[in-house]
């Protein structure tokens, strides 16, 4: 029963992509909660999904470890984001069973939060 699964790449059909990113040295933009909900949202119209309900967005943490996690669930899964405030630096993860363009989700992370590094892979699964 593979008919569940929609992504396809060179002949092999997936049930997801995976996109992960860490983003280094982001500008002031990382520590705003209001900046990053909208950007959620922005970024699921960017690729195309469906959002279900409104990003939760919250800053937690105690010390060097105190950042913002964000979560936007799609129809076709979801995305979620951690942030660190000291450092700057942003864990993305963005899973679907629908295709999109991982270059778009980069350049949108890149306009918006000004990383002075960014690397990322994409899983297929």
């Amino acid at each position: 029963m593979q008919e569940y699964r929609c992504i396809k790449y060179d002949g092999v059909v997936y049930y997801g992509k995976h996109l992960i990113i860490t983003a280094r040295g982001c500008n002031d933009n990382i520590l705003d909660k209001k900046v990053i909900s909208g950007w959620i949202t922005k970024l699921v119209k960017l690729i195309d999904m469906v959002a279900f309900g409104d990003p939760v967005v919250e800053r937690f943490g105690k010390g060097v470890q105190t950042g913002i996690s964000g979560v936007q669930l799609i129809e076709t899964s979801a995305i979620t984001m951690h942030t660190n405030d000291q450092a700057g630096d942003m864990y993305l993860d963005v899973f679907s069973c629908k295709t999109f363009s991982e270059e778009a989700v980069v350049d949108f992370l890149k306009k918006t939060f000004g990383p002075t590094t960014t690397n990322y892979q994409v899983l297929l699964r």
